[in-house]
């Protein structure tokens, strides 16, 4: 499990990023950080992954400070889906075949190509494997790019804005496959997120950063008209709609 306790950052010390900041991420479950920009998602997430070291607190992983933790067994254990990744002149399967890297000791073995046909069958991608990846669209692009973090078989699966500049259609199916990877595997997911309705269509847990600290972590129930007024300075109504609960602008 990966889990951060108390957590804060600031990069300057008179403006305090996030302050006791804590979150796990638990198998079988979704989590999603939500919160205007600039509140401290993505430095969380930078934490979790080991980009940056908590000031305050400790990130841990399966009971270990996540920095003393070889970088090759938190590969092993940790995908990271970057909102940040490029397109290069690779093939599909190559590309998807770069999440066994942290199992492999020198060539791709049968079974790290097993797991990656394995994966892009699941995925429906099975076509593309000798495509370029940069010839993809934004959406196809981004599911390969899931499907290099899902050849990974890690326990953990941390993403950043996974949705991002993908039409409705492309959001729902990145959501639907992350969903069902961590349903059917067991895994524990969090995205930082924008969109409220997203998360709670998908995710079982959210938590809501204001200012650098937390406003609500929980299920549904934590999203009332009263905390998106307060976070987003935007008015609302929550209504249920098809069993789950939907934000409204007003």
């Amino acid at each position: 499990m990966l889990e951060a306790r108390n957590v804060a950052f600031s990069y300057r010390k008179s403006r305090p990023l996030l302050v006791d900041v804590s979150v796990a991420v638990e198998p079988g479950t979704f989590t999603a950080v939500l919160g205007q920009n600039g509140c401290g998602k993505s430095t969380l997430l930078s934490l979790l992954t080991a980009q940056r070291s908590p000031q305050a607190g400790e990130v841990l992983l399966d009971g270990a400070a996540i920095g003393a933790v070889d970088r090759r067994e938190r590969a092993q254990k940790i995908a990271f889906v970057s909102q940040h990744s490029h397109a290069n002149r690779l093939t599909v399967f190559d590309s998807v075949l770069l999440g066994r890297r942290p199992f492999m000791d020198s060539a791709p073995t049968a079974d790290d190509r097993a797991i990656v046909t394995e994966v892009l069958c699941s995925l429906g991608i099975e076509d593309y494997a000798l495509r370029y990846m940069d010839e993809l669209s934004g959406g196809e692009y981004q599911v390969v790019v899931l499907a290099r973090a899902f050849a990974q078989r890690t326990g953990t699966l941390l993403l950043d804005e996974p949705t991002n500049n993908l039409d409705p259609e492309r959001q729902q199916e990145v959501m639907r496959l992350v969903r069902s990877e961590i349903d059917q595997r067991g895994i524990g997911a969090l995205a930082v997120m924008h969109d409220i309705n997203l998360a709670l269509q998908h995710c079982d847990r959210l938590l809501f950063i204001k200012d650098g600290v937390v406003d609500a972590v929980g299920g549904p129930e934590v999203v009332t008209s009263e905390r998106v007024e307060r976070i987003y300075n935007m008015k609302a109504d929550i209504i249920e709609h098809g069993g789950r609960r939907v934000v409204v602008p007003r």
